[in-house]
């Protein structure tokens, strides 16, 4: 229910509906994009950034949270660590996520044996938290080359072209596997499958189950996994530290029990890294819609064994995060939304910015609107500009926004608002690592017999994704990581080592770079002080 210091500002947003539905709002030229990007965009403030002092990205840009984990020590004392293997696998996947779950499964259809080791629950992930959709190239109206350009365009044409190629192209193909184990998306009036734009698209592309296209998708890989034999699942096990033979070759991980408080080592002929990405973290303090596993793990674990790093100083904030009520802060408004007709106003009832253009613009919009005092403030202090929802019920007829979003109306009606006749206050969300571990089309690193997929991996995306994106990239890529490193089931693993780490602290000592901070970091420091 919102406060009574909310409503007359909700009252400008009902009188100027009129006026706005009536109105037209331009595109941006594409050097106004870049203005507003260069002077609003998060990616571009500077003081948040610094170069990388050690390492094979030693001189490039990234966050200071970034940095500081990279450039940290591990709270793992090596030198009392057995490093006798306890288990001996073909693959070893790490993370439970849908590039993870995805990995093991091509891994093992592959007659590769299978250990599949996640820091909580299988399926606890920023895949179930994806709400709008996926995009692929399903209709005939459509492409796999329109596909590219869109993704290009929206990535700046930062995305490495090969990647993104792959990307979409394979793109039909993962909507056939996934229809094949029985994943339901919604269908048109002639059972085809239903397709809806998205800021960005030039055209049609998105598919959906509902508003909880990724938790419904993960529900089926959870099944799938389960009843296949060959793959062993450890929960609340998350990697700390990555194994290398005498040669730098990946060949496993120290990982550590939870539930027991101790660590194990799994030896394996190849390892896919797919912890996801860093949102927790809280990049320059902006509020997160990430899982509390997203911290980092997979980009500091990879960096310590030498592999590139790509990307790393870009990432998403969806412009539509929840600011009020407080204990929402982080729920996203899928872009769905958007694209059907809400509009982005701000505290004097105007609109701002034409909501179909892409994330990156559109967060800026808003973050300039607010710092020119055009926001409206909580209670609690707090900033935001308004979603107009009810102007869907208008257009779009009586009961829309509960049919076609359902997951989001019952949140909202469970604190007494009713997304149908009230506006939602919101605010850009750090949402997405955009960069990661550089991987090419199989998925393998710089490191050999290190594969990467998922938000961990970085070249896909470029300097902004395009929604839809990142559902298609975790199965792309866990299909293809998981096929490639089956194929290394009849590699020599080599000797199990810490030797990578050892040369890596000793560099960091060397540069006299000392730290309070311990890394991989695992969880956020207030889940962290409450276990």
């Amino acid at each position: 229910m919102y406060p009574h210091s909310m409503l007359d500002f909700i009252a400008i947003v009902d009188e100027t509906r009129e006026k706005r539905k009536a109105g037209v709002m331009d595109r941006l030229a594409p050097g106004q994009v870049d203005e507003l990007l260069r002077r609003y965009h998060p990616d571009y403030r500077e003081a948040a950034f610094r170069n990388l002092r050690v390492g094979a990205n030693r001189g490039d840009r990234t966050t200071h949270e970034i940095a500081d984990l990279l450039e940290a020590f591990s709270d793992l004392d090596h030198s009392k660590i057995d490093l006798t293997p306890e288990y001996d696998t073909d693959v070893l996947v790490l993370g439970g996520g849908g590039a993870g779950v995805t990995a093991a499964l091509f891994a093992q259809s592959m007659g590769a044996r299978v250990i599949l080791a996640t820091k909580l629950r299988l399926g606890n992930s920023n895949t179930i938290m994806a709400l709008g959709g996926m995009q692929a190239s399903v209709h005939g109206s459509d492409s796999p080359v329109r596909h590219f350009a869109d993704t290009m365009v929206a990535g700046k044409f930062a995305g490495k072209k090969e990647l993104v190629k792959t990307m979409v192209e394979d793109g039909p193909r993962i909507v056939k596997w996934l229809l094949d184990l029985g994943v339901d998306f919604d269908r048109d009036g002639e059972g085809n499958l239903a397709t809806k734009k998205a800021g960005g698209l030039s055209a049609p592309r998105i598919i959906s189950i509902g508003d909880y296209t990724g938790l419904n998708i993960m529900k089926v890989l959870k099944d799938e996994i389960r009843q296949v034999d060959g793959i062993d699942v450890f929960e609340f096990s998350p990697a700390v530290e990555l194994t290398t033979n005498e040669f730098g070759e990946c060949n496993g991980a120290v990982l550590y029990d939870l539930g027991r408080k101790r660590h194990f080592v799994v030896r394996a002929r190849a390892v896919v890294l797919a912890t996801g990405g860093s949102g927790r973290l809280h990049m320059q303090g902006f509020p997160t819609s990430n899982n509390f596993g997203a911290t980092g793990d997979a980009i500091v674990l990879a960096y310590r064994t030498g592999a590139r790093l790509e990307g790393i100083d870009s990432f998403q904030y969806h412009p539509t995060g929840i600011m009020f009520p407080e204990h929402m802060v982080g729920v996203l408004v899928t872009e769905a939304v958007r694209s059907l007709g809400a509009h982005l106003v701000n505290a004097k009832g105007e609109r701002f910015i034409n909501e179909l253009e892409t994330r990156d613009a559109c967060a800026a919009a808003i973050i300039r609107e607010c710092e020119r005092g055009n926001g409206v403030q909580t209670p609690s202090g707090t900033i935001g500009i308004w979603l107009d929802t009810p102007l869907l019920e208008e257009t779009q007829g009586s009961g829309f926004l509960k049919s076609r979003f359902p997951s989001l109306y019952r949140h909202f009606m469970r604190v007494q608002i009713n997304i149908s006749k009230r506006p939602l206050l919101i605010y850009p969300t750090l949402h997405y690592q955009n960069g990661g571990i550089l991987i090419d089309e199989k998925g393998e690193t710089s490191v050999k017999n290190l594969f990467t997929a998922g938000e961990a991996a970085g070249g896909i995306h470029g300097r902004n994704r395009a929604m839809g994106n990142s559902l298609l990239d975790i199965f792309v890529f866990g299909r293809r990581a998981g096929l490639a490193a089956a194929k290394r089931k009849y590699n020599d693993p080599g000797n199990v080592t810490l030797n990578h780490v050892h040369r890596y602290y000793d560099k960091l000592k060397s540069l006299r770079i000392s730290t309070t901070a311990k890394s991989p970091t695992l969880f956020p420091e207030f889940i962290v002080n409450k276990l």
